[in-house]
């Protein structure tokens, strides 16, 4: 594929590595959904507190962050496309762990395993979607998404029709799809060399890109990227009190079963898996900037009126709210890879970790309010965290018109 400059400049859109990728995510983000789908259970089994479920996130979520930006960093300047079959191994491993945990601790090193299989695969498979995207990023990127969140929502469902009759010993039967998963990660490790040879014709085509992403300053970065940082916090905080909470928000609330939890919870990932692609397609046309300030601040009115709702509406707007804040992810890393051109692998890993960390610091924080002033009070508290949209109007206002950034990191 040693294609002239000019046709390397525009490399072509390689769909069937977006959907196996897509596909992988999907398999790697179910195994790791179905931690929070089983709290109701280990929490009674284990006679455990709000505080301790959340410190099961937390372990699981700074498992999943620390180590991603040191990956990104480091296959910046090697790539390692098998690598991916390592975190899955890891994965693995904590899910057959998990399945037969007999205490507290044991489920806190099982978790941890997941954590780290994650912050492994993440980095590694966001720069292969780039380099897919054939800058289509909006399109790559919301498959890469709407695989991962779709893989979350199918988890809480396989648990409410597996786990839950049968008990914690059957997440081993889960093992499968890590092999499933590795053998797909193969085939996409595989094709990175051809992709890549793409990649480098286009780095010499466009060798002088770099003085032109140079114009962002230091300090417009460090702005930037600080931005987007805050507002990866508040979505992802009331986020994560749908993910660890929500299940025990409608039981105490509505008085519903635990499986009609988990298909309501399946519904919130489903309306977030479709959220994440749309977010990425429109963010094509009209922009990140726009599809940042729409996805953080527009479901603030929505978020004000679900705890007051019945239990129709509170499933309504749970759609609602999903799938506009579920938006925001994809165009908030990509308006960061616009920052930071050259640092493909170490945004990605940087802004994964930043979601899982952020989440369980979250988590940690949820579940001590819920246990002093109860899980209804905490919704509540949580409905005004999209005001944090508004720090969208400090972002700076890169130029997104340009083509975009074709270079391999």
């Amino acid at each position: 594929m040693n294609a002239p400059a000019s046709t390397a400049a525009r490399p072509k859109t390689h769909l069937a590595v977006l959907l196996i990728l897509s596909a992988t995510h999907l398999l790697n983000d179910l195994m790791q959904s179905l931690i929070p789908a089983i709290y109701p259970i280990i929490k009674d089994s284990y006679a455990l507190d709000f505080v301790q479920i959340g410190m099961i996130t937390l372990t699981f979520q700074i498992a999943g962050s620390l180590l991603q930006p040191v990956v990104g960093y480091v296959t910046d300047k090697h790539p390692m496309p098998y690598s991916t079959v390592v975190g899955m191994m890891f994965t693995l491993a904590g899910l057959v762990g998990l399945a037969y945990a007999s205490s507290y601790t044991l489920i806190l090193v099982s978790v941890a395993c997941i954590g780290v299989g994650s912050s492994i695969f993440h980095p590694e498979a966001t720069r292969m979607a780039r380099y897919a995207s054939g800058g289509r990023q909006g399109l790559a990127q919301g498959l890469f998404q709407v695989g991962g969140q779709a893989g979350g929502a199918i988890g809480p469902l396989l648990a409410a029709i597996i786990i839950v009759p049968r008990g914690q010993e059957s997440l081993a039967w889960f093992s499968v799809l890590a092999l499933l998963a590795m053998t797909l990660m193969v085939w996409t490790a595989g094709k990175h060399t051809e992709i890549r040879r793409e990649i480098e014709a286009a780095r010499a085509a466009l060798s002088g890109a770099a003085k032109t992403h140079a114009r962002h300053s230091g300090a417009t970065i460090a702005l930037g990227l600080t931005v987007l940082t805050l507002l990866m916090f508040s979505k992802n905080a009331y986020g994560e009190s749908f993910r660890s909470f929500y299940t025990f928000y409608l039981i105490d609330r509505f008085g519903v079963s635990i499986q009609t939890s988990q298909v309501m919870l399946f519904v919130f990932l489903v309306a977030a898996a479709a959220g994440a692609l749309i977010g990425g397609i429109v963010g094509d046309r009209i922009g990140r900037y726009r599809i940042i300030w729409i996805s953080v601040l527009g479901p603030l009115p929505l978020t004000l009126i679900l705890p007051y709702a019945d239990f129709f509406w509170t499933g309504v707007l749970t759609i609602l709210i999903n799938l506009i804040m579920a938006s925001a992810f994809a165009s908030i890393m990509i308006y960061a890879m616009e920052l930071v051109p050259n640092r493909i692998g170490l945004i990605g890993g940087l802004f994964y970790g930043l979601n899982f960390g952020l989440g369980g610091i979250a988590a940690a924080i949820l579940g001590g309010l819920a246990d002093s002033i109860g899980i209804e009070e905490v919704y509540r508290i949580c409905s005004f965290l999209p005001l944090a949209g508004l720090l969208a109007w400090l972002l700076p206002r890169i130029d997104e018109d340009r083509a975009p950034p074709r270079q391999a990191g």
